[in-house]
């Protein structure tokens, strides 16, 4: 079977700007490896060169021209969508888009168990701090989102365990009340109780205006004429 050669009717050819097919950028510390992948192995799918990255594609002597091509090609669809650090710890002069592919999936895969230890301990060891109740969920649900690209899950449960682990004493009404939930409530439910929570309690802090007296004095209203001494009659 002769392979079809480079055109512009070819589709591959025919994408100009591939970061728009797959707008998320490779990145060591988002650890989005997964998602990337998943962009990546669907669009080459679609576009007929999915073969360059699982390795079943072999230049031959009447291929080889267009399978080079197709090969660069692919290459500079994946150096476009990687981050300026992983382009420079994966540049290799004159490899294949399936070495490549496999450099960028080793280095992920790596890294997982050194990860996955760190994440889990700052995910034991956070504290709510100065921060305000949304601030420490956010945090807490922008870390737990990491675990699943490390093959480590967090399970809302557990995720709502860390959150109610992670406040301070001010909080120990609504956290019993939680904990005793007939129903564990899910990380959303925990959270809005939280906010609800933090607000009573700023309103019960809130300092009002407080007037002193003696108990055996009475209260005496003035008005503006009450300054004044009034006329004999």
């Amino acid at each position: 079977m002769t392979a079809p050669t480079a055109s512009s009717n070819d589709k591959p050819f025919g994408i100009s700007q591939f970061w728009a097919c797959v707008p998320i950028v490779l990145d060591m510390e988002k650890l989005n490896y997964d998602k990337w992948r998943e962009h990546f192995e669907t669009h080459y799918l679609c576009y007929g060169v999915l073969d360059h990255l699982n390795g079943s594609s072999r230049p031959s002597s009447t291929t080889e021209t267009t399978w080079k091509e197709r090969n660069g090609l692919v290459k500079m669809w994946i150096y476009g969508t990687i981050s300026k650090l992983i382009l420079d710890t994966v540049l290799k002069a004159k490899c294949s888009a399936r070495d490549l592919w496999l450099t960028i999936e080793a280095l992920f895969c790596d890294n997982k168990e050194a990860r996955a230890l760190q994440f889990k301990n700052e995910l034991r060891t956070i504290t709510i701090g100065d921060r305000s109740v949304h601030e420490y969920c956010k945090k807490l649900k922008n870390l737990s989102d990491l675990f699943p690209n490390i093959d480590s899950p967090v399970t809302d449960r557990g995720l709502v365990l860390h959150l109610l682990n992670g406040l301070t004493d001010k909080f120990d009404s609504i956290i019993n009340v939680i904990k005793h939930r007939e129903h564990f409530p899910t990380f959303l439910v925990a959270r809005s109780m939280l906010i609800r929570e933090e607000e009573r309690l700023s309103k019960q802090h809130r300092v009002t205006p407080t007037t002193s007296h003696h108990s055996s004095s009475p209260d005496v209203l003035f008005t503006s004429s009450d300054h004044h001494p009034r006329h004999q009659q």
